[in-house]
């Protein structure tokens, strides 16, 4: 991620009254010129994790600060480690006591918070991350995402041409269709280069657990897995212990080449701050209401706004496979997609007929693994 030049009026580390957790609060402005129509507006951020986690939050937080950046006129509120439950909505109640009239609820599980709160308070905006809600939502409720699977497929290619023993690795959190989704693009992706890659996994059933991350990468080595890649919100222990093993890195949610400067190869990243602020105008421009920003909506390859990047290049990558992600990239940026027919489960069963691209909500709901992916999803 590009560093951000950001002022800060106010910051602090503070036990936020209104809840018994550990979520820390502070508040930050742009340094930028003016902006019309804000008119004092207060945002509210809440992450799930720590804003330093080189990973999902750490992204996110950026993102908050390139809004700080663009609207230098309003402030800018963000609270770090918000569980995914109640307490999520104590946090953003006291953002909206303090004047926010927007809040940004980041992590798959904030939903139902989230949903809670924009009922409760019909006169502040709440867009929540990674989620699509069925059914009627309220008026100033929204969900967006970004078809992050995409990269990931990408990189797959990369794992793919990159192995040496046939074995890709993946430590994750928590069998949600998002995790899933990455994983099965992963393989997808390495198959389509590499026939008999296969990715085995291991869930730590936590985002950001290091103990269990580090054991989940060890299982993982210990099995002559020679890439790994990730879905944690904090990244760096996986791929400390992977560089350190000789292994190959398939970067996750942030820019972490510093921490694997032999065996990094690529990976996704989250830019958010873009959407961010797109979402922002229209909700200060008063035009939130039926705009697309209070439906289900997503952003990827095809629409040209997409929050994700993928990133640099480790030196093992060669010219040729550079070729070839680019040549997917195309085909998926037109009327492709990773998931692109067939698609056959673990079971052999197809899940996706021939030719058929699946919509993304048919994607966000995918329950399976795919062929080629070693391990079994835990029961609920």
């Amino acid at each position: 991620m590009k560093p951000l030049r950001i002022l800060a009026v106010a910051a602090s580390a503070v036990l936020l009254a209104a809840c018994a957790t550990n979520s820390t609060e502070s508040t930050s402005s742009g340094t930028g010129g003016s902006a019309p129509g804000t008119g004092g507006t207060k945002i509210g951020f809440i992450f799930v994790g720590p804003k330093d986690d080189y990973g999902y939050n750490q992204a996110a937080y950026e993102g908050s600060q390139a809004v700080a950046e663009a609207y230098p006129d309003l402030e800018v509120l963000t609270a770090e480690n918000v569980p995914e439950d109640d307490n999520a909505a104590r946090v953003m109640e006291g953002m909206i006591r303090k004047g926010a009239k927007i809040i940004f609820a980041t992590s798959y599980g904030h939903r139902d918070p989230a949903l809670k709160v924009a009922a409760a308070n019909p006169d502040v905006v709440v867009l929540q991350q990674g989620n699509i809600v069925d059914g009627a939502m309220p008026p100033n409720f929204g969900t967006y995402f970004g078809t992050v699977y995409e990269p990931v497929y990408l990189a797959g290619i990369v794992a793919g041409k990159a192995t040496r023993s046939g074995k890709l690795g993946y430590v994750y959190a928590f069998p949600i269709s998002q995790t899933l989704d990455n994983i099965n693009a992963f393989q997808l992706g390495a198959a389509s280069v590499n026939p008999a890659a296969k990715t085995y996994v291991v869930n730590t059933s936590n985002w950001c657990d290091p103990a269990k991350q580090a054991e989940a990468a060890k299982s993982l080595l210990s099995q002559g897995v020679d890439v790994i890649s990730q879905h944690q919100d904090c990244t760096a222990t996986v791929i400390r212990a992977t560089e350190a093993a000789g292994a190959y890195t398939v970067g996750y949610h942030a820019d972490a080449r510093s921490l694997a400067p032999k065996g990094w190869l690529t990976g996704s990243e989250w830019d958010w701050g873009p959407l961010y602020t797109a979402m922002v105008k229209t909700t200060v421009d008063g035009s939130f209401t039926g705009s697309p920003y209070n439906a289900n909506f997503r952003v990827g390859l095809k629409t040209g706004d997409n929050p994700f990047v993928q990133s640099p290049y480790g030196p093992a990558v060669t010219d040729d496979t550079k070729k070839l992600v680019e040549e997917a990239k195309a085909r998926i940026s037109t009327d492709g997609s990773p998931f692109l027919g067939p698609v056959v489960d673990q079971s052999g069963t197809v899940r996706v007929p021939a030719g058929t691209v699946p919509d993304y909500k048919t994607i966000e709901s995918i329950d399976y693994f795919v062929d080629g992916v070693v391990g079994k999803i835990p029961a609920s």
